[in-house]
């Protein structure tokens, strides 16, 4: 296994918070580019050709939502240091140059760090389900078990994850604004291998036994998107070292 670490964690994650810990998010924050991006890209570009079924998933009921994602991620991308792009495609700062007429998680997968997960409300429903997503890096869960499913049978498997955290979340997620995005990260121990799935069968409650090496983190954003109102959120992944977190 080849280890991709980070230098550093970002500072706005380095200071701890009260759950469920969202904050404002400035668009212009929402992606990162950090140091690992080139190879952080190329192990997503080869889990798309080799494991595309378990990493990229989408119901009929998402295709606009899909979309949608999909020029907000262009949009804010072409802003950031390093892409450029013209009607059809786009060059990344790797150099590599993406079609933007492919599938729209495909075209997302391609061009940023970010997992890009899209939640949906359907009508008479209490919950928002998981409708579509382009997950390379999840943390201890299977893309295919989770997909079309409400939020509080998605965390089942989690003994905290109670009634109470059930109802914050799912008010969280009404609460998401037009305009008005919202970030929030956490701290994980799965390891520092950035493909790591686990159906729920295995699942484990086992604390980390021995010295922690690496530690994981998320950076994960909700966005409102105006067209479809589903909310898009997005995982930046991070693996570095304990001295790295400060």
């Amino acid at each position: 296994m080849k280890l991709i670490c980070q230098s550093v964690l970002p500072e706005d994650m380095r200071v701890e918070r009260a759950l469920p810990g969202v904050q404002p998010l400035k668009m212009a924050d929402w992606l990162h580019v950090d140091d690992v991006y080139a190879a952080q890209m190329n192990e997503r570009l080869r889990l798309m050709e080799t494991r595309r079924g378990a990493v990229c998933a989408q119901m009929e009921c998402a295709e606009e939502a899909c979309h949608e994602a999909k020029d907000l991620v262009v949009e804010y991308a072409r802003k950031k240091d390093g892409f450029s792009h013209e009607p059809t495609e786009m060059w990344c700062p790797d150099g590599r140059v993406v079609s933007l007429t492919d599938d729209p998680l495909i075209v997302m997968g391609a061009l940023v760090q970010e997992d890009m997960c899209i939640l949906q409300k359907p009508n008479c429903k209490d919950e928002h389900i998981l409708s579509a997503a382009i997950l390379c890096f999840p943390s201890l869960w299977t893309l295919s078990e989770k997909l079309g499913h409400p939020m509080g049978r998605i965390h089942a498997p989690v003994d905290e994850y109670n009634a109470d955290i059930a109802r914050r979340v799912q008010r969280l997620c009404d609460g998401v604004k037009v305009g008005r995005p919202l970030w929030r990260f956490n701290y994980g121990h799965a390891g520092p291998e950035l493909f790591q799935p686990r159906s729920e069968k295995d699942f484990s409650h086992d604390p980390v036994q021995g010295v922690v090496k690496y530690q994981r983190a998320e950076r994960q954003s909700l966005i409102r998107l105006p067209k479809s109102d589903a909310i898009l959120f997005s995982i930046h992944t991070y693996v570095v070292t304990p001295e790295a977190v400060g």
